[in-house]
Parts: structure tokens; C-alpha cells; sequence
């Protein structure tokens, strides 16, 4: 299994763990897991207009749906902030503060590589060839901008 179901399979696995196990009942899971899943990289004021939405969807009368919404919507809503933090631009600031040109937007799963540095910058501090190139590009420095030097 590659790493995104992995990680969609650990965040759906409180509401996989309610099911009998039959078929119907993991497929039911699945999708509402999806659903929370989507809910949580929405804006706040987008959620509640979606959800407002798919209220009549569902073959729910009122107070049911706002049981289905506070017992598992909300808690997973929160189970996905706390797995995946950096989708909600959170702990940012610190780890990534150079990557992001105007800070993250709620929601966003991008980051913004850093631009490469001019030739002038490479020349100004001296570098050992072995290190990684300052330029970011994954390379050893005497492979990539080390090369360009003469």
C-alpha cells in the first residue's frame, strides 16, 4: 500500500474499528471518512455551507444529522488537523517560514520551493564541493553550481 492510503487508512481506522467488518458497513466508513476527510481542508465558512447542503442528502431528520455532525464529523474534522498539521498551515512559521512567500493558506498541501540563488550569492561564501549545493537542487555542490564555477 503506498504512503497516501497508508496515512487515509490510519485516519479512517476509528471509523473502520465501528463496523461489523462486512462489506456494506467498510464502504460506508470509507466514504464517510473521505467526506471528513475533504470537510477538514475547507474553510470553516465553506464547510458549514456544504454541510448545509448535504443536510437533505442525508436520510436524516434534523437532530440526527446534528448528532452524525458532532459525534463524528467534528471529531474528525479534528483527528485530521492533528495527523496533518502542515495541510492546515500550522507549524509553518518555524519549519518553513522561508518557503512561503506571504504565509500558507488554510488548507493548502503545497509549499513554495525556494528560488535559487543568483551566481553572485554562490561566489560570495565559499563552499565545500562534497556539501549539498546551496542552491537546493539535491545535488553535491561540485556537481551542480560547482560545475558552472570554471
Amino acid at each position: 500500500m503506498g504512503a497516501i492510503a497508508e496515512a487515509f487508512a490510519a485516519f479512517a481506522k476509528p471509523l473502520l474499528d465501528q463496523t461489523d467488518g462486512s462489506e456494506e458497513q467498510l464502504n460506508k466508513a470509507l466514504q464517510i471518512g473521505q467526506l471528513c476527510y475533504s470537510l477538514a481542508l475547507l474553510s470553516d465558512d465553506q464547510r458549514e455551507g456544504l454541510l448545509g447542503e448535504m443536510r437533505s442528502a442525508f436520510d436524516m431528520n434534523d437532530e440526527e444529522f446534528d448528532e452524525f455532525r458532532r459525534s463524528i464529523v467534528a471529531p474528525m474534522i479534528r483527528r485530521h488537523e492533528e495527523m496533518f498539521p502542515r495541510m492546515h498551515g500550522r507549524d509553518l512559521a518555524d519549519d518553513w517560514a522561508d518557503d512561503w512567500p506571504s504565509g500558507p493558506a488554510r488548507g493548502a498541501a503545497w509549499i513554495v520551493p525556494k528560488p535559487r540563488p543568483t551566481q553572485s550569492s554562490l561566489t560570495q561564501r565559499p563552499v565545500d564541493r562534497y556539501a549539498p549545493c546551496p542552491c537546493n537542487s539535491g545535488k553535491k555542490y561540485k556537481f551542480c553550481c560547482g560545475m558552472k564555477r570554471g
